[in-house]
């Protein structure tokens, strides 16, 4: 699949994988934006709030001042009265204006944080599977997991705390330019060494924490490949040469990590430069305005003071640009997946058709390839009639899984048409493959995935007609019995009963089963073959064969070689045949010459 120029950031991994795209920084901004959008009026009151929080703030400096002078100028203590009260007031309104403001535009990020997951976990479920093998499982988690999870940092705490730094600063600048527009000069002596240091950071800061995300997803592909693959890795005693691959890209990460750390150290160092310049700076003309008389030690005092107050906020602001950064770099590989699914055209879906002819499903000159220079299918067209159950049949790499995944709407085609008839009142197409997943919760809760709506006497039909409603009833709790991770255990067989129980629940007018019955073991393969044909009745299918036995009871079966169908039909009239289904049928068999009947 290509990508447009907004997310031109693909790279390529340590072991030459195409990563998910990056997008660019005006896509990102421009994403971000359009999730603030919503909640504009919460923004807007939030910022105003903080403003109005901030403005009260600045009155204690020159009521710290008038103090000074009250006391340099030797009055009567009870002069004091009235600033002391004064401050009294503005710290009681100043903390609540700042509490309201503050939870408003925590509010809002938590809001827009909502719905980023919402955006990236439902267009991320919806990536083509060619474009996820390519990528790798790491690189996705890495997103998942961590990127997530430095945006929602950032959020939570960043936010708050940038809105109002920035705020701190623009209002207290303005506060010394009405003492004395000296004073704000003096102050901006400091803004060069501020700027340079942050033009500094931010150059190497956008580079190290992209190659940083990079070098995590890559550290955590191997370790998943690594450790999914253990016993392989045992069998053929390679894990000398993995254990050495995870530690370099281990190496790598902790590298990068270090640069980073190394980056910051030197970003702090510059700062307390720009401090000590710019305070130095006010207290010398705030020395040489009182030595003038153009101004009161009461504003001087007030103006150092405004100054000083400058040191949270400034450093604040340019240190969360090490979260901001970090954020930024984690966003933008956030982006970069949303706007891959939205590049992927839909499967067409005309409108239902009716009468006896109509198809339940057209394939029409598809064609598809993992890559440059690497097709998988060529040209195939294929049609299945209402409640037909066709088997696809080839070798392995033939085709036939990429086809039904295409089929089934998972895969986008890079050629040709899928088209299908609406369901009305039903689920189109659902797609089972042999990678059952058992989700944690009850058994119930995991059955209602399919059908939310569903009594308990829906499940156990469901569960009878795939016969599974034996075992499950034998579970400790039933229908209640806690499974998936960290609950009871079910095996492979006994999965993909439930995924085929769920199948029943959908009700789907197209089933696609993906070698659906190939984790079961030779005992209990006829045992699954049975649920299979079970789930499958009343309903156009299609089957890719994990065993012949399956294709024998299909109405047709369609043989693909090397991406292209090169038969069709019935299994008597292929095996008789003599072409590349009775070869198959041969070997399967374990006889040189096809069975008749």
């Amino acid at each position: 699949m290509t990508t447009t120029a907004e997310n031109s950031g693909i790279g390529e991994g340590g072991d030459g994988r195409e990563l998910l795209p990056v997008a660019t920084a005006a896509r990102t901004r421009a994403a971000l934006r359009a999730l603030i959008r919503p909640d504009r009026g919460l923004a807007l009151t939030g910022i105003g709030v903080l403003v109005a929080a901030t403005a009260v703030g600045l009155l204690v400096q020159p009521l710290l001042g008038r103090i000074v002078d009250i006391v340099a100028d030797g009055r009567p203590a009870a002069d004091l009265t009235l600033p002391v009260v004064l401050l009294v007031v503005v710290a009681a309104i100043q903390g609540l204006t700042t509490t309201v403001g503050l939870t408003r535009v925590a509010r809002l990020g938590e809001t827009v944080l909502a719905r980023l997951r919402e955006q990236f976990v439902q267009r991320a479920l919806n990536l083509p599977a060619d474009r996820l093998e390519r990528a790798g499982a790491g690189d996705l988690t890495a997103r998942v997991t961590g990127d997530v999870a430095r945006v929602a940092e950032a959020v939570r705490s960043a936010l708050p705390e940038m809105a109002r730094s920035v705020l701190a600063i623009v209002l207290t600048l303005g506060a010394m330019a009405l003492l004395d527009v000296r004073f704000l000069l003096a102050a901006l002596l400091a803004v060069p060494v501020q700027l340079l240091t942050a033009r500094w950071y931010v150059r190497r800061a956008v580079t190290l924490y992209a190659d940083q995300r990079v070098a995590n997803g890559a550290q955590q592909q191997q370790l998943l490949e690594t450790i999914g693959g253990a016993v392989t890795v045992r069998g053929h005693l390679l894990a000398e040469q993995h254990t050495e691959r995870t530690a370099e890209r281990s190496r790598k990460a902790v590298g990068l990590t270090m640069r980073s750390v190394n980056l910051v150290l030197g970003f702090y160092g510059r700062l307390h430069i720009a401090e000590y310049m710019g305070l130095a700076a006010v207290l010398v003309t705030g020395f040489l305005l009182v030595g003038d008389g153009a101004v009161s030690i009461g504003t001087a005092t007030a103006a150092a003071l405004y100054f000083h107050s400058l040191f949270g906020p400034v450093n604040a602001a340019l240190v969360l640009l090490d979260d901001a950064q970090s954020a930024a770099a984690g966003l933008a590989r956030l982006v970069g997946v949303t706007d891959l699914t939205r590049q992927a055209e839909p499967v067409a879906v005309p409108r239902q058709r009716t009468g006896p002819e109509a198809a339940a499903v057209t394939v029409n000159g598809v064609g598809h390839a993992y890559g440059p220079g690497r097709p998988v299918l060529h040209e195939v067209s294929l049609t299945l009639k209402p409640g037909e159950h066709v088997a696809l049949v080839g070798t392995s790499g033939a085709g036939k899984s990429t086809l039904a995944r295409i089929v089934a709407g998972v895969q986008q085609p890079t050629t040709g048409t899928v088209t299908a008839p609406a369901a009305t009142g039903r689920r189109p197409v659902v797609l089972v493959t042999q990678e059952v997943h058992v989700f944690t919760g009850t058994l119930a809760d995991d059955l209602r995935l399919a059908r939310p709506d569903a009594t308990d006497a829906d499940l156990r039909t469901a569960l009878a007609a795939v016969h599974a409603l034996d075992w499950a009833e034998a579970l400790p709790d039933g229908l209640a019995t806690v499974v998936g991770e960290g609950g009871h255990r079910l095996d492979p067989a006994r999965a993909q009963q439930l995924a085929l129980a769920r199948l029943v629940l959908a009700d789907p007018a197209l089933a696609v089963l993906d070698e659906a019955t190939a984790e079961a073991g030779s005992a209990g393969a006829r045992v699954l073959e049975r649920s299979a044909e079970a789930a499958l009745s009343g309903r156009t299918a299609l089957v890719v064969a994990h065993r012949l036995t399956q294709a024998v009871a299909a109405d047709r079966i369609v043989v693909l070689e090397a991406g292209r169908v090169v038969e069709s039909g019935p299994h008597d009239e292929l095996r008789d045949a003599d072409g590349p289904y009775a070869a198959l049928w041969r070997a399967w068999s374990g006889s040189r010459t096809a069975p008749h009947p």
